[in-house]
């Protein structure tokens, strides 16, 4: 069994205060978990109304499945266009049965 983390930096330009932050980050929160059966959350940058940092886990079988899983997830945050993609680290822990 393979955890998979994805740590997504996201800049929101056209967020002009808090409560639209809120807005789009929970849009793009919904909408990932409904598509993707993934673990998701707001994670840092609480208080920056143009930032955003975004927690997403998975467990596949293989570390290239988890993978190929968060690689989608970014892409698709990315065609939203809500969000500037600023950086995305991914990890794996294998865990032994």
């Amino acid at each position: 069994m393979v955890i998979g983390v994805s740590r997504l930096e996201l800049l929101l330009p056209e967020c002009g205060s808090l409560k639209e932050k809120r807005q789009v980050v929970k849009s793009i929160l919904d909408r990932v978990k409904n598509k993707f059966g993934v673990s998701a959350a707001e994670i840092d940058h609480h208080d920056l109304w143009q930032r955003a940092s975004l927690g997403i886990a998975c467990i596949a079988q293989t570390n290239y499945q988890a993978k190929k899983l968060l690689f989608k997830v970014e892409r698709f945050v990315e065609q939203l266009n809500k969000a500037n993609i600023l950086d995305n680290h991914i990890t794996t822990l294998m865990l032994e049965e």
